[in-house]
């Protein structure tokens, strides 16, 4: 198995301008590629594939001197990340979807360049060595277990990170005895089949007056201004707190039931579909349904729990006691079942539901 491990980088300024340089040299070799593709197709009606471009690459950074302080396997790797962008393209020309043509990156629109580890980066000691660059402070806040194979060097909202991609054998907790049923909600960010409720935080919401303000001070600073540059920076951080916030929740809830749960399951919800719903769509991307889920699917497989996905239709109408329909409207918040007189939380009874589709292995996927 592979995990992330990202650590911040605490570069000093005269580092900060080496690494953006780096970055901006990256950013240049992508896009002269991607022209490059784009020419020959239009003119002659020719494809360019990755070992085309690797060798003409070679070529130029003997004439280059921005290319020679870049580590070569990192610029073939951006290379990659072009050819990657191209056969994914296809593979949605081909199947139908919406294509979404590779776009040229726009100045401080490149915030990435990967690396074989060893091969350019390296760590060494308290220090991240980098070719070209030197020794930067890195913060090891925990300790990287399995062999580390790349490297990512990324610059967000004005600060900097590396992320280690590392191979490892995961270790499985002991058996927990227990199943449960999910239920996403928005007035519960999470409602369990044994009836706990996990509230939804709403970081966005609370961060609404804020973010307009800073919005505001965007708009009124004029374009390509150094003054606009820094009000961009704020409000880029304040949207990477928000979404720090979320995957804090997101991991603590997460980690309660991969540790008491054998069995976990959830919807197999449209998302996607449910975003296009205007009255609900901020509180459904500010519960960040998708993250919770992506988490708990990889937390799961890491102990060696069971993450299972069902159909969620009907989930909330049908009687988890007795089985019968029971039709009532979103504003409805108890169930109420006049066949059987079971009486609980419209929520608590969906996940009841979710639960019962997955021991009766109807319609079950697992993730």
């Amino acid at each position: 198995m592979f995990k992330i491990y990202k650590y911040r980088l605490y570069p000093s300024k005269k580092q900060v301008q080496t690494v953006d340089e780096m970055l901006e040299t990256h950013r240049h070799i992508y896009n002269n590629a991607l022209a490059e593709r784009k020419s020959f197709w239009e003119e002659r009606k020719e494809s360019v594939y990755y070992g085309q471009q690797s060798a003409s690459y070679k070529i130029a950074r003997e004439s280059n001197e921005y290319y020679q302080r870049t580590n070569f396997s990192s610029c073939q790797r951006t290379l990659r990340r072009l050819d990657k962008a191209f056969k994914s393209f296809f593979r949605r020309v081909k199947a139908g979807e919406k294509p979404g043509y590779p776009r040229f990156r726009g100045r401080n629109r490149f915030d990435s360049v990967e690396f074989t580890y060893n091969d350019g980066v390296r760590l060494k000691g308290k220090a991240l060595y980098v070719q070209h660059i030197g020794d930067i402070k890195i913060k090891l806040h925990r300790p990287i277990g399995g062999i580390i194979k790349t490297a990512i060097i990324k610059r967000q909202a004005g600060k900097y990170y590396i992320c280690f991609s590392v191979e490892y054998m995961p270790e499985p907790l002991e058996t927990a005895g227990a199943v449960v049923g999910l239920d996403m909600g928005i007035s519960n960010l999470v409602a369990t089949s044994d009836g706990q409720f996990f509230a939804p935080p709403k970081y966005l919401r609370q961060s609404e007056r804020q973010l307009r303000r800073l919005q505001r001070k965007v708009a009124r600073r004029n374009k390509g201004s150094s003054r606009r540059r820094k009000a961009v920076l704020e409000l880029q951080r304040l949207h990477q707190h928000i979404a720090n916030q979320r995957r804090d929740t997101a991991h603590k809830i997460v980690r309660y039931l991969v540790d008491n749960y054998d069995l976990i399951a959830v919807e197999n919800l449209n998302i996607k579909g449910l975003l296009k719903n205007h009255h609900l769509a901020k509180s459904i991307a500010d519960a960040s349904w998708n993250t919770f889920i992506d988490i708990l699917v990889c937390k799961a497989e890491e102990a060696g729990r069971t993450v299972a996905k069902v159909d969620p239709r009907y989930t909330s109408q049908i009687c988890s006691g007795c089985g019968e329909i029971v039709k009532k409207d979103l504003s409805v918040r108890v169930h109420d079942c006049p066949h059987c007189n079971l009486v609980l939380d419209r929520d608590v009874n969906a996940a009841k539901n979710i639960l019962n589709k997955i021991l009766r292995l109807d319609e079950a996927v697992v993730a």
